[in-house]
């Protein structure tokens, strides 16, 4: 008799509803719908922002750190006590140092994986 008269939240969609009388069954969530006019817009405050100057910062210094011989590449492979050994490895580049399209595409990736993990760690300790 209590709970008649009492009501419940119920939950459909991303809004709470609260149902004004219990017999009202649950209400079909409706699509929001977006108030824009026209075309999408784009925002452009990502260029300069700490996100985008962290993975900026950590994908150059991986790309100097294999061209300029300071991590392991196709080129240059590491031993057992992390000492970079030069090898031949079959691909041919015009690259003076050896630094080839796989090196590039592999020291790019390793620096966005590092920035990514950065701006992650950063995001969770809130200050970024």
């Amino acid at each position: 008799m209590a709970t008649s008269l009492m009501t419940m939240p119920q939950f459909s969609g991303l809004r709470p509803q609260i149902s004004a009388a219990p017999a009202q069954s649950l209400v079909a969530a409706q699509p929001m719908r977006r108030k824009c006019s026209g075309a999408l817009g784009a925002r452009c405050g990502f260029i300069g922002s700490p996100t985008n100057l962290i993975m900026v910062t950590t994908t150059t210094l991986m790309l100097f750190a294999g061209r300029f011989g300071l991590a392991p590449s196709a080129n240059r492979k590491a031993t057992a006590g992390l000492k970079l050994e030069v090898r031949d490895s079959g691909l041919q580049t015009g690259d003076p140092a050896g630094f080839t399209l796989a090196d590039t595409l592999a020291c790019g990736s390793v620096g966005h994986i590092i920035g990514v993990g950065v701006v992650l760690g950063l995001k969770n300790l809130g200050a970024l």
